[in-house]
């Protein structure tokens, strides 16, 4: 476990596994962390194909400094473009789960050089398609007065969601612009996925630009980590690293 300090001020812990390149980088979803199981698992199999792997905490989740309830879209794109930037030369393939499918967009926008992407229940825009359009006039009016609102959480203590969380949202939206370039591109979904719906995988599909293939896995929901999950994770990585050649392990820029 490695720490890098941001010029915002942010301290971000990373793990970054040597090996050839492309480097893959995993870059987690909204209140995840490094440790979670598709993490840890791809990050011991790029380790048994001889590859480079990255994987981070954004600022205010694992053990990132700040608080989660004080992030939002852009601070978590700027934690990862960061990391990327300063840790890794040449191409990467990202890896991004549900918000981290949206932080993969901003990241290839912003730094180029994208060899590949495996989204794994992509959400991106999902503070403004998912949050916002579900709330009610009330639950708004709340929101606005009292700068966050709490929502009941499948996965433990409710999900705080801030004015500023969905206010830079919108100023990070990416399916309303040109896609950036992501390289070959495979997206999987869970048919019974409750937080991200297949619609949002097929407006993806359709949004992005080159070699694009969607994957629709029958009674697979968010979390998309059983054993079957990860294989078709693990496939979906050899599908984009196919036709690339070897290259220097990654090291500081």
């Amino acid at each position: 476990m490695n720490y890098l300090d941001t010029p915002s001020g942010r301290r971000i812990a990373h793990h970054l596994s040597p090996g050839r390149g492309p480097c893959i980088v995993f870059l987690g979803g909204f209140r995840s962390d490094m440790e979670g199981t598709k993490a840890v698992h791809l990050d011991d199999w790029a380790r048994g194909q001889g590859r480079a792997f990255l994987r981070l905490d954004y600022s205010g989740h694992g053990r990132s400094s700040g608080r989660f309830e004080d992030g939002c879209i852009g601070d978590w794109a700027d934690d990862a473009t960061e990391t990327v930037a300063r840790l890794i030369d040449g191409p990467v393939v990202l890896v991004g789960s549900s918000m981290g499918g949206w932080i993969s967009m901003l990241v290839a926008r912003r730094l180029g050089r994208m060899a590949g992407f495996v989204g794994i229940a992509a959400a991106p825009d999902f503070t403004e398609d998912g949050f916002w359009s579900s709330f009610d006039e009330g639950q708004r009016a709340r929101l606005m007065r009292d700068g966050q609102i709490a929502l009941p959480s499948a996965y433990g203590d409710p999900t705080i969601v801030t004015r500023r969380l969905i206010e830079d949202g919108r100023r990070h939206l990416v399916l309303r612009d040109p896609a950036p370039d992501m390289g070959r591109v495979r997206l999987l979904q869970g048919t019974d996925d409750a937080d991200v719906p297949r619609d949002t995988a097929l407006r993806l599909l359709d949004h992005l630009r080159g070699d694009v293939r969607l994957t629709l896995v029958k009674g697979a929901d968010h979390r998309f980590s059983d054993p079957r999950c990860l294989s078709l994770i693990e496939a979906a990585l050899r599908d984009v690293l196919a036709p690339d050649s070897q290259g220097p392990a990654p090291g500081p820029s």
